[in-house]
């Protein structure tokens, strides 16, 4: 028997996050298509059976029993992915740039490693990181 998983993030836009996804990550959504072009629900395959499922906040919130969310632009968690060298790294932090992400720690050394730090459009950090 495999193990499923899914991270559900809220967000604010559909499109807006698609787009930074597909664009700045390189994800690609998997899933029926609803009435506005997009996968309903819309997520992404991250790998083997784990997805990334973006819902808007109003229905998060439902989800959870109406249990208040953290405020756009505030992390409750860090989000990480490998890249494979130092150019790979850089160049995904400016591909999440320009898909709409906010670089929060250009890449840099740090004592534990070479690493970026960028938020999605909806304030979820991300960190880039060797591996």
């Amino acid at each position: 028997m495999s193990l499923a998983f899914t991270i559900s993030l809220p967000i604010a836009d559909r499109f807006r996050s698609h787009s930074f996804y597909r664009e700045g990550l390189g994800l690609e959504p998997v899933g029926e298509l609803a009435q506005d072009g997009l996968p309903e629900p819309l997520q992404f395959r991250l790998f083997g059976e784990a997805y990334l499922c973006l819902i808007p906040a109003e229905g998060l919130g439902w989800v959870l029993g109406e249990r208040p969310l953290s405020p756009a632009g505030h992390s409750e968690c860090l989000l990480g992915r490998a890249v494979a060298n130092a150019d790979q790294l850089t160049a995904v932090t400016e591909a999440m740039r320009k898909a709409g992400g906010t670089v929060l720690t250009p890449p840099t050394h740090q004592p534990w490693g070479f690493e970026s730090i960028v938020a999605d459009p909806d304030g979820h950090a991300w960190q880039l990181y060797l591996g």
